[in-house]
């Protein structure tokens, strides 16, 4: 399978959660929101990447791999990598948290995050997952372009 089609599963898998996380959201779930926002926010990102042909690292955070990458992305998407990357490592550390707890303080997922941690993650959600969208459907028409269009307008044929 070839990195753009991994990249375009990875996007769908995210997009798929987007409706699971309002649904935890809407339970008042929320470590939940959080844990999978995060999770659905990583697919995005590691989509993003593969889809410019980068093989994301086996982390939870790209922040790194995203700013070292960032002139691979069309430019509207460069101008965001640092805002994305921030979101990455944001959420990459509560991901433990919500999913785990924090032990030391004997305190549950849930006793960690409230109403407001899920607002920030759902809304950090639908950024990244609003610019990969974006980003995705630049690709396919780029896939559809003659190959000489693609190269006079940046495209990555």
């Amino acid at each position: 399978m070839t990195t753009d089609n991994m990249g375009r599963r990875y996007i769908e898998e995210a997009r798929g959660r987007l409706d699971l996380v309002r649904l935890a959201k809407d339970r008042g779930l929320w470590a939940t929101v959080v844990r999978e926002a995060q999770e659905a926010v990583e697919l995005c990102l590691k989509g993003a990447l593969r889809l410019v042909a980068v093989e994301p690292a086996r982390t939870h955070d790209v922040a790194d791999l995203l700013r070292r990458e960032s002139h691979r992305f069309p430019p509207w998407f460069g101008s965001e990598v640092e805002r994305l990357a921030s979101i990455s490592t944001e959420m990459a550390g509560e991901r433990g948290l919500a999913f785990y707890g924090d032990e030391r303080q004997e305190l549950g997922p849930q006793e960690l995050f409230d109403e407001g941690d899920a607002v920030r993650s759902l809304a950090n959600l639908d950024y990244v997952a609003g610019l990969v969208m974006r980003l995705l459907c630049g690709v396919a028409a780029d896939d559809e372009a003659p190959p000489a269009a693609r190269n006079q307008d940046g495209g990555h044929g």
